[in-house]
Formats: C-alpha cells, sequence, structure tokens
C-alpha cells in the first residue's frame, strides 16, 4: 500500500509539470521515497509468514491507517506549503480518511499538485484501503474476511455476492470507478474545466468534501451543484446493491430495500425541513431554497462535508439538525460515514420493541429488517456501537476542551471527524477552518478520524490486555 500511495504521489507530477508550479521535486522525492520504504518492506519480508490468527487483521488494519496518513504528510512538508507536522498530519488524515476537515483558510493560493494530492488521498481512502488491499492482493495469506470485518466493525457484511470475498471487493471496485468516470464526464459536459471535474468527483464521490475553490460549491453554477449532489446520493448508497441495480440483477435488491428507503427517506424529510426553513425563516427565494437544501442535505447526511453556503450564517435550528444527519450517516457498504442508516433503523425498532414487551410481555416481538428477524447478535453489536460512539464523542469533547478549545467548537469538531462530515460548529464551521486549534487538539482530532472511520471498535480492541496475551 505505501507502493500504492508513492505511485499516487508520483501521479500528482502532471499537474506540477503542466502548471509548471515549482513542485516537481519535492513531488517526485517525496514519491519515490513512499513508493521506496513499501518495496524494501516488500523484499525484506515477502517470505515471512503470514500470521493466521484474526488479530492479525486487526492490527494489520490498524496499522495501514495510521501509517498511510503519516508518509501523506509529505508532498505537504517538501513543498512548503504546511510548516509544522501537526498540520500535515490533519491534513493527511483528514484526507485519507475522507473526514473534509482542512487546516488551510484558502486552498486556492496552493500548488495544483497539492490540489489533486488532496483530492486524491480522499478518492483513495474513501473506498477503504483495506478493500484495496483485498483487490489488488489476492494472495494474502490474512483471512480476507477477517481483514474486510476488521475494517468495519458490524458493517452489512450481506453485500458480498459472490463465493469469493476478492471478487466482491473487486466488483465494488468496479462500481466505484465508474461512477467516479461517469461524473467526471459529467462535469466536463455541463462547462467546468477538466482539472476543476477530476478534482471535485475525487472529493464528493468518496464523501470527502474538500475543495479546490474558497468557498467550496458555491461558486460552481447551479447544474453543476444539482450533478455533484447526486454523486453525493449515490456515494451514500451500499455499492453492492449499486452493483446488482447496474447489472440488472433484480431479484438481488429486496434484502437492502428498507436500508435504501430509511435512507432517502431521511434525506426527502430533512431536505423539505431545511427547504421551508430557508424559504420562510430567512427569505431565500423558491431557487435558492430547493437548490441549497437539496445540495446541502445530501452532503451532511453522506457526511461529504461539500458546502453550496456559508452554513454557519444559516438558522441555529438548521445547524443542529446536520449534527443529527452527520451522526446518522449513508448505507453501509458506502463511502460515507456516520453510524449508518442500517445501524440507526435497527436501533429504532429495538426501542419500539422494547415498548411493545413492555406493553405484551408475553408476545414475541422480534425486531426486523428486510420482513427477516434480526438475530440477536447484530442488535447487540449495534448497541455496543452505539454505546461506544457517544463515549468516544464525549471523551473526545472533554479532551478538546482541555485542549483549550471552547465548547461549542469541541462538540462540533469531535462530531465531524468522527463522523467524517468536516466542518465542525464556530470557526471549523461553514467556510472556516481547524488552523486556529492547538497543536494537541490537532493531534486528538486526526485520532478521532481514524477511530470515525475504523468505527471505533477496531481501535479500540488493541488496548484490551488479552489483545497481546497469548
Amino acid at each position: 500500500m505505501l507502493m500504492v500511495e508513492g505511485t499516487l504521489i508520483l501521479s500528482c507530477l502532471i499537474p506540477a509539470l503542466h502548471f509548471a508550479d515549482g513542485t516537481t521535486s519535492p513531488i517526485l522525492a517525496s514519491g519515490l521515497f513512499t513508493f521506496n520504504v513499501g518495496l524494501l518492506l516488500l523484499v525484506r519480508f515477502r517470505r515471512a509468514t503470514r500470521p493466521s490468527d484474526r488479530r492479525a487483521s486487526y492490527l494489520l488494519v490498524v496499522t495501514m491507517w495510521l501509517v498511510l496518513p503519516l508518509f501523506g504528510t509529505l508532498p505537504f512538508l517538501s513543498t512548503g506549503t504546511l510548516h509544522t507536522f501537526s498540520d500535515a498530519l490533519f491534513e493527511s488524515t483528514s484526507g485519507i480518511t475522507s473526514t473534509g476537515a482542512t487546516v488551510f483558510s484558502a486552498v486556492e493560493w496552493l500548488p495544483s499538485s497539492i490540489l489533486l494530492w488532496r483530492s486524491m488521498t480522499q478518492w483513495f481512502g474513501g473506498f477503504g484501503i483495506v478493500l484495496l488491499v483485498l483487490a489488488l492482493v489476492p494472495s494474502m495469506g490474512i483471512n480476507k474476511y477477517s481483514l474486510y470485518t476488521a475494517e468495519a466493525s458490524g458493517a452489512d457484511n450481506t453485500g458480498k455476492q459472490t463465493t469469493t470475498m476478492t471478487s466482491t471487493v473487486q466488483q465494488t471496485l468496479g462500481i466505484y470507478l465508474l461512477l467516479t468516470a461517469a461524473f467526471v464526464f459529467a462535469l466536463w459536459k455541463s462547462g467546468m474545466h477538466v482539472w476543476d471535474a477530476v478534482n471535485i468527483t475525487f472529493t464528493n464521490i468518496s464523501s470527502g468534501g474538500f475543495s479546490i475553490y474558497n468557498n467550496s460549491l458555491e461558486r460552481l453554477t447551479h447544474a453543476q451543484q444539482y450533478i455533484v449532489a447526486l454523486a453525493m446520493l449515490f456515494s451514500g448508497i451500499n455499492f453492492a446493491l449499486l452493483y446488482n441495480l447496474f447489472t440488472f440483477r433484480w431479484d438481488r435488491l429486496h434484502n437492502k430495500m428498507e436500508q435504501i428507503s430509511f435512507y432517502l427517506i431521511v434525506y426527502l424529510v430533512a431536505a423539505l425541513f431545511v427547504i421551508f426553513a430557508l424559504r420562510f425563516n430567512m427569505g431565500f427565494d423558491w431557487g435558492n431554497s430547493l437548490r441549497c437544501g437539496i445540495v446541502q442535505t445530501i452532503s451532511v447526511l453522506t457526511t461529504t462535508g461539500s458546502l453550496a453556503a456559508d452554513t454557519q450564517q444559516w438558522w441555529v435550528p438548521i445547524t443542529y439538525l446536520f449534527v443529527v444527519l452527520s451522526l446518522c450517516g449513508g448505507m453501509a457498504g458506502s463511502t460515507s460515514g456516520g453510524l449508518k442508516a442500517m445501524r440507526v433503523l435497527i436501533l429504532i425498532r429495538n426501542v419500539r420493541k422494547i415498548l411493545r414487551d413492555k406493553l405484551h410481555p408475553h408476545a414475541v416481538n422480534p425486531v426486523r429488517l428486510n420482513h427477516k428477524p434480526v438475530a440477536a447478535d447484530i442488535t447487540t453489536n449495534v448497541m455496543v456501537i452505539f454505546l461506544v460512539y457517544v463515549i468516544v464523542i464525549f471523551i473526545g469533547i472533554m479532551l478538546l476542551m482541555l485542549s483549550g478549545i471552547n465548547a461549542t467548537e469541541s462538540i462540533g469538531a469531535v462530531i465531524a471527524c468522527i463522523t467524517g462530515y468536516g466542518p465542525g460548529l464556530g470557526l471549523s464551521g461553514g467556510f472556516g477552518c481547524y488552523a486556529g486549534f492547538t497543536i494537541a487538539a490537532k493531534l486528538i482530532c486526526s485520532f478521532l478520524m481514524v477511530m470515525g472511520r475504523l468505527e471505533c471498535l477496531t481501535v479500540i480492541i488493541l488496548f484490551i490486555p488479552a489483545f497481546w496475551r497469548r
């Protein structure tokens, strides 16, 4: 994966040479160094015994998500666009975890190579580094399914449609590449320069949210904003479902219908609330209310973080609705963050079950999904993940406040980082950035991004003493 990352860094030489931005040498050095470290590791350990213990999967997943952002700092530091390691690590981690939080107050002055690298990190990380490993290295000795579930603890694993995990991941990667190419083409045909189309597609199809403009999507035409909104909508849908949809395998869609229905209903209800709030509370005309409501709501629900306007200036209830939506997130098996719609739906139905049990203690009221009872261990797993999310959020808020960040900004930053949404509250919200955060706060936020990307449990399990015992 370091060799892949090094290759991606070297691909940033194309805009560096084309636009002559003066970053050719540092980008070349960063790419070659990263590639060669990976090559040396491959040569040195290619004959090493591959552990079959499931714990190796967890350790490998966490290690990759910590090491790759570390090497991702090299383009920022070598080109001088960022001068401190904490800033570079924050930006790199935000990109590779497709979070979208940034320390840059203005991005339009950045060299073209760095703009592409920021977009590339999100596109690279949005698919899931572990899934990319499974697609590119089918001969890995470690249990592939353990590696897959280690990255997405408690994920919707019903997305497997073929007999091998490798085939499933390759199909999913194919859909990801197809959507990327389709939306680059659509934006280019809408009148956008191909350079802008590539960068904007990379960051929105991955639910990332980085932009090459200081005002995110606000500069785009209305038609282009709707195209980007459609890209974000697709990014929040389970990729296995999209594969079955695009290959006309209608018989395999039934086990996802309740999840996608819930995802779309939440989006429509929230979008309608935002549209009417903008129209009648803030005085927007109907055209702008519709556009901002449609684009911004899907950006929040899929935890993309792209902005059609400065949402910090909007009505306060809208802002806090966005916080709740980002906690929900898109569907499991998509590029979006958050708890995922499937888990939220199971949580809601479990609450309903408990209330029914109190009214009718002798009745059998199982939690159902797609008209089938949900196994008790899955319901328990969802409850545990939700509880862990709440605990991590509270601890993160406390740590940020201890590091000198006020309460409002701490709440916004922790939720934005752990869900992968990006923009927080206060100075870090809207078109703002995290440049004013202390070094400690940036490092805490960087760790929260990794925890959120790995859904907390995969990281926490490494701190259990029993994990390290023979």
